[in-house]
């Protein structure tokens, strides 16, 4: 499995922060395993999961001065924690 972030900034629409993660090599029963356990909007294109997850703006991990200023480490950071997060559900029964 690959966890790449795609997008993140402030949703019009939602009238929140966000960040968009692309979720690759996931089986078709994982991906509809995780369709039924995650909340926050998704996303289905091919064997593609696209999650977007909305932030109030106290809790927006790249709001900091430090997040700006080191935006790689950040973004590495949060892919491994999503990373982390979806074998969690997927290992969950």
């Amino acid at each position: 499995m690959e966890v790449k972030i795609v997008d993140y900034g402030v949703s019009e629409e939602f009238e929140k922060y966000y960040i968009t993660y692309q979720i690759n090599g996931l089986r078709s029963d994982e991906i509809a395993q995780l369709q039924v356990k995650l909340e926050d909007p998704l996303v289905v294109k091919c064997d593609e999961l696209f999650l977007t997850t909305l932030f109030d703006e106290d809790y927006y991990p790249f709001r900091s001065a430090d997040a700006q200023a080191r935006m790689e480490d950040y973004i590495a950071r949060e892919e491994i924690e999503m990373t982390a997060y979806i074998v969690d559900l997927l290992e969950e029964n």
